[in-house]
């Protein structure tokens, strides 16, 4: 671990810790440096910033430090015109594997903070049976669903439950870029060709949970897919637990083998829907709380209402208007304040995007009528508006392929697949194609 992977942990702690306007301040004027005789080197940006930073906040990052590495004593700030004094000191540390284990999960994502709805008790239960039974049943589990919606918590909700209750468990948590890019680099290793693939083989396959985040961003290589192959027959022939997320699921993901498809449908496939208003203001309510901000149900249900799809943007305006407040010393957030600490938010200005707002711009750009390009008309002036239409919905909405195939006249998910593929393939080649789906999002986000 380097220094800056030590630092980029803390603050994963730190946001738990410290309040939102004082964390903003702690991210802008403060990078790490160096670690040197068991202390970590922090530098701010000045010698006010570090005055302020080392009165505020000196015991919270000390306690995040030692959260991830207990062996590290204290931590020492600077100035600029000190950094050269450091310049040659190391910046990476040797940590203990347990330690380096321990550190992967962060501790602020748990299954007691993760609010539960409508929308996704059903994942959230097999999360947690997972964690309480590895390897016996859900086996594999497959959770998807849109940017925003919580399948990174319940990762990390798994890995620190299964580290409480089994503690001798080697749990790995690889997203699928960096277990390809492990791949290459084993493959590639000359000097040690041999060693290099055996290492690689026995972090994935003696472990006895392995979790690959972001599927969908699959290689396809041979290679990649063929190691997946065996890495995944190994470890459940062993009954050793495969947790896998993605944004959607294994029918719809592109490059992706038929034997891997199929594996992946073994166990349970659950899904994460965009939660609903009253979940939404749940969440923020549990938000508010952990931030010490009393703001009434009214005015989170107003935040809840700006944002639907995707909780971490919705938690994201929340952390403004509480830090925006903070810094006008204003203790009472009323809606004169959430305005103002979101005036510059557009989202909240605009429609919301629906199917309906995409099909209407789709019939104005190419001028044909609603009932053909939802129907069932094969004509090359229809099919092409068609197929765009398809795309841009897969491109501004999380709804399933069945469900898009529902609106276009029952066509199934493979049809709606290919349409989707199609377009996304010729914006890269046709510049004719490329201007049509830019000036369609033109329309639709009213710009």
């Amino acid at each position: 671990m380097d220094v800056k992977e030590l630092w980029q942990k803390m603050l994963d702690e730190l946001e738990t810790m410290i309040p939102a306007l004082g964390f903003d301040t702690l991210l802008d004027t403060t990078d790490p440096v160096s670690i040197m005789n068991n202390k970590l080197i922090l530098c701010s940006n000045s010698e006010v910033s570090r005055n302020l930073v080392r009165k505020r906040f000196y015991t919270q990052i000390k306690d995040a430090m030692q959260m991830i590495l207990p062996m590290l004593d204290d931590v020492e700030f600077i100035t600029p015109d000190q950094k050269d004094l450091y310049a040659d000191e190391e910046k990476e540390i040797p940590i203990p594997q347990h330690i380096l284990e321990d550190s992967v999960f962060i501790k602020k994502y748990t299954f007691d903070n993760f609010v539960v709805g409508k929308s996704n008790e059903f994942v959230a239960a097999a999360a947690k049976a997972v964690s309480e039974a590895p390897g016996k049943k859900f086996n594999p589990l497959f959770i998807y669903g849109g940017v925003g919606l919580g399948k990174t918590h319940l990762l990390h909700a798994i890995g620190n439950r299964l580290k409480e209750t089994r503690p001798g468990y080697k749990t790995v948590y690889v997203s699928c870029e960096k277990f390809t890019n492990e791949l290459i680099e084993a493959i590639r290793d000359t000097q040690n060709p041999g060693d290099a693939k055996k290492a690689f083989r026995e972090k994935y396959r003696n472990c006895n949970v392995l979790m690959i985040d972001d599927i969908q961003f699959i290689s396809k290589t041979d290679a990649t897919q063929e190691e997946l192959f065996h890495t995944f027959n190994d470890l459940y022939t062993a009954e050793r637990q495969i947790i896998i997320s993605s944004d959607r699921p294994p029918r719809e993901i592109q490059h992706l083998e038929d034997r891997l498809r199929t594996r992946f449908a073994w166990g349970m496939i659950a899904d994460i829907k965009p939660p609903d208003l009253e979940t939404r203001i749940a969440i923020l309510q549990r938000k508010a709380a952990e931030q010490n901000a009393n703001i009434s149900d009214d005015i989170l249900k107003v935040i809840a209402g700006s944002v639907q799809s995707n909780i971490r943007d919705m938690e994201g305006l929340l952390t403004r208007v509480i830090s925006y407040a903070s810094l006008i010393n204003h203790s009472v957030i009323d809606m004169e304040v959430v305005n103002e600490a979101l005036k510059d938010y557009t989202d909240d200005q605009k429609e919301m995007i629906s199917a309906d707002t995409i099909i209407d711009a789709v019939t104005e750009y190419f001028n044909v009528d609603r009932q053909s390009l939802v129907g069932k008309k094969k004509n090359k002036e229809i099919v092409e508006p068609r197929q765009i239409c398809i795309y841009l919905i897969t491109e501004f909405m999380t709804m399933p392929l069945v469900k898009i195939g529902e609106i276009f006249g029952g066509r199934d998910h493979t049809t709606i697949l290919h349409a989707r593929n199609k377009i996304e393939e010729q914006c890269k080649t046709d510049g004719r194609m490329a201007v049509y789906v830019k000036d369609l999002k033109d329309m639709i986000l009213k710009r």
